[in-house]
C-alpha cells in the first residue's frame, strides 16, 4: 500500500517550518542570564565537569563554538506538536522541543551526531532533563547521521517534553562543552571523546510553530 502524497509531504512541511522559524527569531539576544538558573541547569546533569559562570564565554545564536572535536553553531529553538522525522515520539500531553544547529566535524575520523561521545555529548539544553536527544539531518531527514571530517551539516536535535514545559518566546540556555580525546591501550582500544567541561553558553528564544503544517496544507514558509 503506497503512501498518500500528503503523507510524504508532511516531513518536508515540518522541516520547512523549522527553517522558516529563523525569520521570526532575532539574531542577537541579551546575554544577562541569572547565575542561579545556570547552576540549576548544570546540576541536572550529574557527573559533568562544570566551571563557574564567570569562566564561560557567552555566544549569540549563529555564532560558532569551536573545539577540537567539532564546530557547533546554535541557530534556533522550535516548539512543535510532533517531529517523527527526527526520530522522536510523543505521548499524550507531550510536544517536541527542537534545536536547529550547524555542525562540522573537526576530527580526522567520522563522528556520531548522537550519544555522549558524539556531538550530542558536547551541549546541554536547560529544561529537557537527562534524556538524550534524537537527531536528524535537515536536508534529507537522515536519522542519527554520522558526520564526515570537514563536511558541514545542518541538524535538528529533538526531545519529547511536557506540553507546558516551554512556551513561545521563552528564553532557553544551551551550555556548550569541550571534550577531550582519549586513546585506548591494552584492555581498551580505539579513540573516543569524553570528560565534557563547560566552556560557553548561548541563549535562544523558543518559537512555537504549532503543528508545523498550515490547515490548508501549506508549510507556512
Amino acid at each position: 500500500m503506497s503512501e498518500s502524497p500528503d503523507a510524504t509531504r508532511a516531513p518536508r512541511r515540518r522541516f520547512a517550518w523549522l527553517r522558516a522559524a529563523s525569520d521570526r527569531v532575532p539574531t542577537k539576544w541579551f546575554a544577562g542570564i541569572a547565575t542561579g538558573a545556570f547552576l540549576l541547569a548544570t546540576a541536572a546533569f550529574g557527573g559533568l565537569a562544570t566551571a563557574a559562570p564567570a569562566d564561560l564565554s557567552t555566544l549569540d545564536p549563529g555564532e560558532p563554538h569551536v573545539t577540537d572535536q567539532r564546530s557547533l553553531t546554535v541557530q534556533r529553538a522550535v516548539l512543535i506538536d510532533a517531529l517523527p522525522e527526527a526520530g522522536v515520539s510523543v505521548e499524550d500531553g507531550e510536544r517536541v522541543l527542537a534545536l536547529v544547529v550547524e555542525v562540522e566535524n573537526g576530527w580526522d575520523e567520522p563522528l556520531s551526531s548522537t550519544g555522549p561521545k558524539g556531538v550530542a555529548g558536547s551541549f546541554r539544553v536547560a529544561g529537557v532533563g537527562a534524556a538524550e536527544p534524537a537527531a536528524a539531518r535537515m536536508d534529507d531527514t537522515t536519522s542519527s547521521p554520522v558526520l564526515q571530517p570537514g563536511v558541514p551539516a545542518e541538524l535538528v536535535y529533538a526531545w519529547a517534553v511536557d506540553a507546558d514545559a516551554f512556551a513561545d518566546g521563552q528564553d532557553v540556555e544551551v551550555t556548550l562543552y569541550d571534550l577531550s580525546l582519549y586513546t585506548g591501550s591494552f584492555v581498551t582500544t580505539g579513540r573516543w571523546w569524553d570528560d565534557p567541561v563547560a566552556d560557553a553558553t548561548v541563549t535562544v528564544s523558543v518559537n512555537d510553530v504549532g503543528a508545523g503544517v498550515d490547515e490548508d496544507g501549506g508549510d507556512g514558509s
